[in-house]
């Protein structure tokens, strides 16, 4: 099994754990360390094995130009084209990955999610500013990012940064929350096609990522909670995802982004049994279900 990763982190390490107690041969692999040769028999080299992977779990992408990430998403491409299965797919995290491609399509799946405002010029992101600010803040994100960094609150058109400040692209989310603490929204866990563990976040901070320092609190999805989520990983097609919900203010939930190398160390302090287990497990499925496929 290729463990895709560009450290062997706290999730890496439970991951290998976790498979190798199922019997598996995990294979931590950097997608930087991977190339393409087309002289040779499958046209793919992965480091540490001398054919084909069985699995594939991504955990990490890693840092890089546009063409060096182009390129690892290729490799992810190529292994699911050579018949291996890949968590999550190459398709998978490209959606997610870019948060304009994930809102687009949660709204065109009739998902509730915050209005959102993607433009590619200063201009462009005034003119949304002055229009929407008046009914309240926006948050803008970077395209890509996790863990709650590069979040900027919008209150008023002079709060936009630069383009150069915003890498070319402003993407502005609705703000949904209570103007003061506390601050909190929902986190649950999707793996196999089903809700597997959940907690809520709450922060004296508006920003509620438990790196950023906000507080893991065990809960039970609602149903609803619980049926928006599903449908949010079938709408991006991923097969494992972190589901991030808000209420809004009529306590309605909203979904605010979806993670395709979701984290889940704050998430296991709450949970009682062993997410990496779980995860892994569902994964090695996927794999006896694609053999038995052909």
């Amino acid at each position: 099994m290729a463990v895709f990763t560009d450290k062997l982190d706290w999730h890496v390490i439970r991951t290998l754990r976790a498979l190798r107690a199922q019997g598996a041969t995990p294979v931590a692999v950097r997608l930087s360390a991977c190339k393409i040769e087309t002289g040779r028999a499958q046209g793919l080299i992965i480091p540490g094995f001398r054919d084909l992977p069985d699995l594939a779990i991504v955990r990490a992408i890693g840092d890089g130009s546009l063409e060096a990430i182009t390129m690892r998403l290729g490799v992810l491409h190529a292994l699911e084209a050579l018949g291996v299965p890949v968590v999550n797919s190459a398709r998978a995290i490209e959606r997610c990955t870019d948060k304009s491609m994930a809102s687009f399509l949660l709204a065109r799946a009739g998902l509730p999610t915050p209005q959102t405002f993607a433009a590619q010029t200063l201009a462009q992101a005034r003119a949304v500013a002055r229009r929407e600010c008046a009914k309240g803040p926006l948050v803008m994100k970077p395209l890509f990012g996790a863990q709650g960094w590069g979040l900027r609150l919008i209150e008023r058109e002079g709060d936009l940064p630069s383009l150069q400040e915003a890498r070319g692209v402003f993407y502005l989310q609705r703000f949904v929350g209570p103007a003061r603490p506390p601050f909190e929204d929902m986190r649950i866990l999707v793996s196999g096609g089903e809700t597997i563990a959940a907690m809520r976040r709450r922060s004296s901070h508006w920003i509620t990522n438990v790196r950023q320092g906000a507080k893991p609190l065990a809960v039970e999805p609602s149903e609803r909670e619980a049926e928006i989520a599903l449908a949010a990983a079938a709408a991006l097609g991923v097969d494992f995802a972190g589901v991030d919900i808000i209420n809004d203010d009529r306590g309605e939930p909203l979904i605010l982004e979806v993670n395709s190398m979701a984290g889940w160390s704050g998430l296991q302090r709450v949970t009682p049994f062993s997410i990496a287990d779980r995860v892994t497990g569902d994964a090695l499925a996927q794999m006896t279900r694609a053999r038995r496929r052909g």
